[in-house]
């Protein structure tokens, strides 16, 4: 039985993300060269911790996982609501500072222990069938507890993680067979709440990074300044890069945060765009793959937490790219596996055991036609 499992395991996914993990690495080294090599000694500090969570992912069966998922759920609101009283850093209630160096951020843990309860529920609301999300009380139902951590999150304020956690719950919806008149709903919602939401709801400085993003040059020195630096970066490594740990705007600081929302920036102009290429052609690999396994996944329930999964590497992907080059809005999401962070780490190789946890066990295709 354990031989059939391993043969079905896709670890292109593992591989991918080791790749990145190596390439972050890298980065990382650079990029702290003038800080000691801190946050780079750190990294390797969360990698060798990701390693048994990891592994655990992998072994135990995801239906026992979710069993769970509940408790889970209730543990990770109350983390949610107790880092809102913390000390803000960087202008966010986002972390809880444990020591002196050591932090933790409830919201990274929250993508997995989200995707798992919500996966559990909408398992539990189509017992009698695919489709049966379209019943409006059931939707009401599913989309209330994926409500709960995004506007706490929101609260935080963290917009970014927010959005990943509702484009996780857009594709585990899709796959769970939403009907059109739903879709088009939300899409007329959206539409009309948008200058509602710029005008009377967003903050000050979300307001000024929109504006900003539209208009680069309206204030260059102020809150355009990040997006300015990480252009000339990336255009300064053209094809081949200014050389490893040769960057002028990464080694001589103009470039910040380098190590984490703008790790891609001080890899494009040092190491140019083959390497910014292949890291774009590794997270395609690694999305692919992962909606692949939840359409081979045994059940739906597998196949809602890997398409869950899927949606979180999407949205940082798409999100932290288009920000470093100044096709989205920047919202400070890390890039997963090369940008530092504990947290993010330990949380994205959970995600990767539970696609392999996923894939050993699959059978056949079961989205919905």
């Amino acid at each position: 039985m354990k031989k059939k499992l391993l043969k079905n395991v896709e670890w292109s996914v593992l591989v991918v993300s080791i790749l990145l993990v190596i390439i972050g690495a890298f980065a990382l080294f650079s990029a702290t060269q003038d800080a000691e090599y801190g946050e780079f000694k750190k990294q390797l500090q969360w990698l060798i911790i990701s390693i048994p969570f990891l592994i655990l992912a992998i072994t135990i069966d995801y239906n026992v996982i979710i069993r769970f998922s509940s408790l889970a759920y209730i543990i990770i609101i109350a983390l949610l609501v107790g880092v809102l009283f913390t000390e803000p850093i960087s202008g966010a209630s986002s972390w809880y500072k444990i020591g002196d160096s050591f932090t933790f951020q409830p919201s990274e843990l929250a993508k997995v222990v989200v995707i798992l309860f919500l996966a559990f529920i909408l398992n539990k609301l189509q017992l009698r069938g695919k489709k049966e999300i379209n019943k409006f009380w059931k939707l009401i139902i599913f989309l209330a507890f994926a409500a709960i951590p995004i506007l706490l999150i929101i609260k935080q304020p963290d917009y970014g993680t927010a959005t990943a956690f509702l484009t996780a719950v857009v594709f585990m919806l899709f796959v769970s067979g939403i009907d059109k008149r739903y879709i088009i709903a939300v899409c007329l919602i959206v539409a009309v709440s948008i200058p509602i939401v710029y005008n009377y709801v967003l903050p000050e400085h979300a307001i000024k990074r929109i504006q900003v993003f539209l208009n680069p040059d309206l204030d260059p020195r102020g809150a355009g300044y990040n997006i300015r630096q990480s252009k000339l970066a990336i255009g300064a490594g053209q094809v081949f890069g200014m050389g490893y740990r040769q960057g002028n705007q990464t080694q001589l600081g103009f470039l910040h945060p380098k190590t984490t929302d703008f790790i891609f920036s001080a890899i494009g102009e040092e190491l140019g765009f083959v390497a910014t290429g292949s890291i774009v052609i590794l997270y395609i690999v690694l999305i692919t793959k992962s909606i692949y396994i939840a359409k081979t996944a045994k059940d739906n329930i597998g196949s809602y937490v890997a398409i869950g999964i899927a949606g979180i590497f999407f949205f940082h992907f798409m999100e932290n790219i288009g920000m470093t080059i100044g096709l989205l809005p920047i919202t400070g999401v890390p890039l997963p596996f090369v940008s530092y962070g504990g947290s993010s780490l330990v949380t994205n190789f959970i995600c990767i055991g539970l696609l392999l946890n996923i894939s050993s066990r699959r059978q056949r295709a079961i989205f919905v036609e």
